[in-house]
């Protein structure tokens, strides 16, 4: 029996029917959920990649082989292995394979700059990285070599994206074609002769044997890179216990409203992002489901995907959901069978939750967490008492507290702001080789800091306020950017609105907004001010508005708001 279908406990107040307070204590390591999935359903489509699928019974024999192919290469319990992959099979079967014999996981972004990937290879330093052919060749190009990208002493294997299509499509990318061409520029890259194929060595190891040892709970299993707001990279070290953990909460979480070896979840999300990582290399396999992955987001190929395989699990970020649903309204596209989609990275508009859920009779909800914590730390509940907008309730296990972010023993009063402290089995046990870094956010006791600040009103439900690192202080009051965005998105003007703070006089911050205005719209400043003044207080009003074409994103939708304060200096340097 697996942590998510025992019933110890009832639940907390909010709390969906049969969703339990406490998950049982985690016992076994991340590759079991593999093995207890393959067990119950061997013949069950695992993984659908553009048409290709791969059955569970299928999927754990190509682990079994990848596990060899690593201690092949010399990889042993507690070595770093680093992937520079998008979302494809292959991902799914090295990071099994990689846990199975206790290695440690250390994610990258494939389309993050160079010099980025190069300085978490620095800190993480491990011994085997495997990427994506055009990973390789961009590291190799922009340093004029695997020495100078900082890859030395590295064993480096690269992967085909082609591998994992199906037949027809391999075939057709040979054509003589531009088309074939251009398809082919887009999956593969020349890479250095000194850089062997992982997906043949692969294929022709033997399984592991059946009884190497599994790691324990406790042993590292996952490093993800997060800069937080500053930008310095940190390498955040994720053990099989949290990891675990937290996907049996969320398992627990929708247990009412999924079946075990029934859903269709969608990879859209990246692996190597903690909400990715989570919900579809995790809760997807524990739930037996069938997961289509998909290398990259966009609606028309989510659709084409949906029309052969149609979802009934969805996680995304805002950005997403609207787009599916503006093109499955011009398309026609049916979008009934999804039962639910989880929303995160940023709060959802009323407006994107309300058609998505009238356009697949579902229901949307949103949830908060950070890497540091696997990711999830609250949620909405799924049944009629969640509220859109709001965080949620903590998850299963977890505790929360709103503490004075000067003096974080003091809890603040019910509705009054104050930073989230999180504690639970999901929270990580520190930044990889950094441990300045891990003793500023980890309280004695196991307590989180999360830079983030909010409220818990009478219902118990938190509301977020602001990441405290982009408070703005104007006037001697607090500007919360989130609330300010809120006010001016609501404009039938605004398509898209990041709001920032820049030095002011006398130490005192000037509010800006950043606006991306409705396709043929204009806006000024005396629009936004007068809509805004509505619900906003008038020290919290933009004093200054820049135009942008679009917000710059992190990798999986979420605005960066550091990056759009950076562009607006960059204009004021040029005025």
């Amino acid at each position: 029996m697996t942590t998510h279908e025992a019933r110890s406990e009832a639940g907390r107040p909010h709390y969906a029917p049969g969703v339990p307070a406490v998950i049982e204590p985690v016992t076994e390591p991340l590759s079991q959920m593999l093995e207890d999935a393959t067990r119950r359903f061997p013949e069950r489509v695992a993984l659908d990649f553009m048409g290709a699928t791969t059955t569970y019974a299928a999927l754990s024999g190509q682990v079994a082989r990848a596990a060899e192919a690593l201690r092949s290469l010399g990889v042993r319990a507690g070595d770093v292995v680093g992937l520079i992959l998008p979302n494809c099979p292959q991902h799914v079967v090295i990071a099994y394979a990689a846990w199975r014999i206790g290695a440690i996981v250390a994610e990258h972004n494939p389309l993050a700059p160079a010099a980025q990937i190069r300085e978490q290879i620095r800190i993480h330093r491990g011994t085997v990285l495997i990427a994506w052919e055009k990973s390789v060749a961009h590291l190799v190009s922009t340093a004029g070599s695997l020495e100078a990208a900082g890859l030395e002493g590295m064993t480096v294997l690269s992967v085909d994206l082609s591998r994992g299509l199906p037949l027809r499509s391999r075939l057709a990318l040979r054509l003589p074609v531009a088309a074939a061409r251009t398809r082919r520029r887009e999956l593969r890259a020349p890479v250095p002769q000194s850089v062997r194929s992982w997906d043949d060595l692969a294929a022709l190891c033997e399984p592991l044997a059946p009884d190497h040892p599994l790691p324990e709970v406790d042993d590292a299993a996952a490093l993800l890179h997060t800069g937080g707001t500053t930008g310095t990279p940190k390498a955040v070290c994720l053990t099989h216990l949290n990891l675990r953990a937290n996907a049996e909460m969320s398992l627990a979480w929708a247990s009412q409203t999924t079946q075990v070896g029934q859903e269709t979840f969608y990879a859209v999300l990246p692996f190597f992002h903690a909400f990715g990582l989570s919900l579809s290399l995790l809760c997807a396999v524990g739930l037996a489901a069938t997961q289509v992955v998909l290398p990259k987001f966009g609606a028309d190929m989510v659709l084409a995907a949906w029309k052969r395989r149609p979802a009934t699990f969805f996680p995304g970020v805002p950005v997403m959901f609207d787009r599916i649903v503006s093109r499955a309204r011009a398309t026609g596209a049916d979008l009934s069978s999804c039962k639910i989609a989880v929303c995160g990275a940023a709060a959802t508009p009323a407006a994107v939750a309300s058609a998505w859920e009238e356009a697949t009779g579902g229901v949307i909800i949103e949830g908060y967490g950070m890497t540091e914590a696997s990711p999830i730390i609250l949620g909405n509940p799924i049944s009629p008492e969640r509220r859109p907008g709001a965080l949620g309730v903590p998850f299963p296990s977890t505790q929360v507290r709103l503490v004075d972010p000067e003096d974080p023993q003091r809890e603040v009063e019910r509705g009054e702001v104050g930073e989230i402290l999180a504690h639970g089995p999901q929270v990580f046990t520190g930044y990889w080789g950094d441990l300045e870094e891990t003793e500023a956010v980890l309280l004695p006791g196991g307590w989180l800091r999360t830079g983030d600040l909010a409220r818990q009103e009478e219902d118990d439900f938190y509301v977020m306020a602001d990441r405290r690192k982009e408070l703005i202080l104007s006037g001697g009051f607090n500007v919360y950017p989130t609330e300010v965005e809120a006010a001016v998105r609501s404009m039938p003007q605004v398509a898209d609105v990041a709001v920032v703070g820049l030095p002011g006089q006398a130490g005192n911050e000037q509010v800006v907004a950043a606006v991306v205005p409705a396709e043929g719209q204009t806006v000024t400043l005396d629009q936004v001010r007068a809509w805004a003044e509505r619900t906003l207080a008038h020290y919290a009003l933009p004093r200054r508005l820049e135009i942008l074409e679009e917000l710059p994103r992190s990798a999986i939708g979420k605005v960066m708001r550091r990056l759009v304060r950076e562009e607006v200096l960059r204009r004021d340097a040029r005025r």
